[in-house]
């Protein structure tokens, strides 16, 4: 249940991280509102706070959170912005992943 957990907050993570990124992107390049910047703090204000939830060291914890991140991102591709990933995309998630897998289960407490 701790591993379901986990990537469970990663991915709440990677949401707030890519939200607190495209509010803003979405001012400087589509126009939009500059009150999307509000949210948009909020956002990365929660990324970092839910970073901190993890009991491991940061950098472990920074490190294994990039697979789940480029996950999300590639779906938010896909359903934000409507782009289709290719092939070559879902290879590059699994790599990323390959990596997650043995940073979270190659580390054992002595």
């Amino acid at each position: 249940m701790d591993l379901i957990k986990t990537l469970g907050l990663f991915v709440i993570t990677a949401l707030a991280e890519i939200i607190g990124c495209y509010l803003p992107y979405l001012w400087l390049k589509q126009d939009r509102s500059v009150w999307l910047l509000i949210p948009a703090a909020i956002s990365l204000a929660a990324f970092v706070w839910l970073l901190t939830l993890h009991p491991q060291a940061a950098g472990r914890v920074y490190a294994a959170y990039g697979g789940v991140y480029v996950s999300v991102a590639l779906l938010w591709l896909w359903a934000v912005d409507s782009i289709r990933p290719t092939v070559t995309d879902w290879v590059g998630v699994g790599v990323v992943l390959i990596g997650l897998v043995i940073i979270m289960f190659g580390h054992r407490h002595a």
